[in-house]
């Protein structure tokens, strides 16, 4: 229970600080603004009665919009912006205003609609300009408004990221206000200066115990390469090292060299599976401590800390490993909870590691938007792989654009092929002849260890179902709850370190195409179902 109510102009100059205080170059002045016009509905005479006899100040609910008879309060500020700053930038901010609870809307459409909704609002922009409100606040005199160089297609990305800054100001005001214990406990992370020396002792520790080996000389000076090219100015890298190079270790050392290098405010992991996730965190867990890492996934059971909930919320961590689906799903969301975190992505390095893994699908839109974040927000990406997709833009010899994608991409490593041959660890033999499943199933039955990836959930049960039912036989899919995954993962682990130390045992695989993506196992032979030579690769 509160002792004073909150405050309406209290909280409107305390989100529109709060705003502005998340925002960077061109957001500032325009998040300032809608800060402090966001709630200006609240001072109708109606909407006081309303949050006074059916909520009360002291209820956790009175800062919601209630579902059923509830009195609208977000279009009186979205119309104030018009008649303040005039049509068209005066719109900018009552997409913001007006959704700064439902989410953002489309101009057309329904009753959702941005345009019906000022259309139905003269009553309660009249109700509300008619309240006893401070002058200053209604005022715009005081703010410098930036326009940027945007296009049409980065356009509605610049107004997500001010519409994250407003929403998560918001949140944050509010939760100040009515949960202080919870609002002191966001935050609770050591710096990047800290991390940095965290990784520079446990590396030191790592080489000091290394014996000398060919592999070893060649991931030192991956490593030195990754470090000499974090001092390159921000924009779009390239890390072409093959399985066994020690990529993620040599991207880690990138980031935080980078991220200190330039100024940038954190680093974050995008990774395509979750059957990969787990063990990706739990590497940089035991390199740079357990207080440093946030998960942000499906599979978190919601028994993580306190403070590491709350910043799941908005991503406020130096350190974030994430999905692909939780990063690009937001970057194209409109709800408030999905978009509330965008505003911290500004000026931070992400790692797309197996970046091969982007779905082609959705390759022009992915890309447009990754160019954009760095353009726009100077974002530095790193496309993490062993086999690096064509992401880049393509034109015909007339310099007209045959595809659009990703410009500049700079290689940290000087010679990737080079690499690749010195790393070759396999032989590949291909065979164009179509065989049988009855066929693999023998061919992996000769085996002592043996992996089979297949290209589809049903062909996996067919080979499964084929072999002999020895107890010996272990399947992996995306079918597969994430928790019955790991454990899968657990045991094949298992078996591969208990044949290392003598045990003769059989080991037989059956997964789809999701070990694929950096699933750290590695077993004496595999059988790959033929596909694209990225997979193949990747396979071996």
């Amino acid at each position: 229970v509160w002792s004073d109510p909150h405050d309406l102009i209290e909280h409107l100059y305390g989100v529109s600080e709060l705003a502005t205080s998340l925002s960077c170059g061109s957001l500032v002045g325009w998040v300032r603004l809608a800060g402090r016009w966001h709630d200006l509905g609240k001072f109708r005479f109606y909407f006081q009665q309303y949050i006074r006899d059916k909520s009360g100040y002291d209820r956790e609910n009175a800062h919601v919009e209630q579902a059923l008879g509830r009195v609208t309060h977000s279009t009186a500020g979205a119309v104030h912006a018009i008649k303040t700053l005039g049509d068209g930038v005066g719109h900018i901010l009552a997409y913001l205003i007006a959704g700064h609870h439902a989410g953002l809307s489309d101009w057309f459409g329904g009753p959702g609609s941005l345009q019906h909704r000022l259309a139905e609002s003269a009553q309660e922009y009249e109700e509300t300009i008619a309240a006893n409100i401070p002058i200053e606040l209604l005022e715009a005199s005081d703010v410098s408004l930036q326009f940027p160089k945007l296009t049409p297609e980065s356009t509605a990305l610049w107004l997500r990221m001010l519409f994250s800054c407003l929403v998560d100001a918001d949140f944050l005001d509010t939760e100040r206000y009515m949960s202080p214990e919870q609002y002191a406990r966001r935050g609770k992370y050591p710096d990047l200066d800290t991390l940095q020396q965290r990784y520079r002792d446990y590396m030191a520790t790592l080489q000091a115990n290394a014996s000398a080996s060919p592999l070893q000389s060649l991931r030192s000076s991956i490593l030195q390469q990754a470090l000499a090219a974090s001092e390159m100015e921000p924009g779009m890298f390239s890390l072409t090292v093959p399985t066994g190079g020690g990529k993620t270790l040599a991207s880690l050392g990138f980031a935080l060299a980078h991220a200190l290098q330039h100024g940038k405010k954190r680093i974050i992991y995008a990774i395509p599976f979750t059957s990969i996730i787990e063990q990706n965190a739990a590497v940089f867990r035991r390199v740079l401590g357990d207080d440093a890492v946030l998960e942000h996934h499906s599979n978190l059971d919601g028994q993580e800390e306190t403070h590491a909930r709350l910043a799941t919320e908005n991503w406020d961590a130096p350190l974030i490993v994430t999905t692909n689906v939780q990063l690009f799903e937001s970057l194209h969301a409109s709800r408030t909870s999905r978009c509330r975190k965008l505003h911290n992505l500004a000026d931070s390095v992400i790692i797309l590691d197996e970046a091969q893994q982007l779905p082609r699908d959705f390759h022009e839109p992915i890309t447009r938007t990754m160019q954009q974040l760095t353009d726009l927000f100077g974002v530095s990406w790193v496309l993490c792989t062993a086999t690096q997709p064509v992401l880049v833009e393509s034109r015909d010899p007339f310099g007209r654009l045959l595809l659009g994608g990703l410009q500049d991409v700079r290689e940290m490593m000087a010679e990737p092929e080079h690499l690749a041959r010195q790393l070759k660890r396999v032989d590949i033999c291909i065979s164009t002849e179509p065989v049988s499943w009855d066929f693999v199933a023998e061919k992996a039955m000769a085996e002592e260890a043996v992996l089979c990836i297949v290209n589809t959930r049903q062909h996996a049960r067919e080979l499964y179902s084929r072999l002999s039912d020895d107890g010996n036989n272990l399947h992996l899919s995306a079918h597969m709850c994430a928790e019955h995954r790991s454990a899968v993962i657990g045991e094949i682990r298992k078996r591969l370190a208990a044949r290392q130390a003598g045990d003769c045992r059989p080991l037989r695989v059956v997964s789809t195409q999701l070990i694929e993506a950096g699933v750290d196992l590695d077993l004496p032979t595999v059988f790959r179902a033929m596909a694209g030579l990225d997979a193949i690769a990747q396979a071996a």
